[in-house]
């Protein structure tokens, strides 16, 4: 078991390296949950403004130090679940990058 310590500097770690408060801004992530070694948060649910519908993501610090990203589309007020698409063996400097194929949303403004 980790400290809290622990699991907020890894959800932390994991918030910086998508871009901060940037990110938030730019796509309107929302509900943030510190786990157990990762970060959760949702998406704004309209069905046209991410990709597959994709309105939750969970973030996880594996073993081998890098990340498995989840995108989820929850629907009937959270009672159902799927998975939509899975990444696994990220590594911190690729995480914006992959979110972004994943939902279709630009993580920092454009230079």
């Amino acid at each position: 078991m980790r400290t809290q310590d622990e699991k907020l500097h890894i959800a932390t770690e994991i918030l910086n390296q998508l871009g901060g408060r940037g990110f938030t801004r730019m796509t309107g992530a929302k509900k943030f949950v510190m786990l157990e070694a990762g970060l959760q948060f949702d998406l704004p649910k309209k069905a046209d403004f991410v990709k597959e519908g994709i309105n939750r993501i969970l973030i996880t610090l594996e073993a081998s130090d890098t990340y498995t990203i989840r995108a989820y589309k929850l629907a009937r007020r959270g009672l159902v679940c799927e998975l939509r698409q899975e990444r696994e063996c990220v590594y911190g400097d690729n995480l914006q990058p992959a979110f972004t194929e994943i939902t279709g949303l630009d993580t920092t403004l454009p230079r």
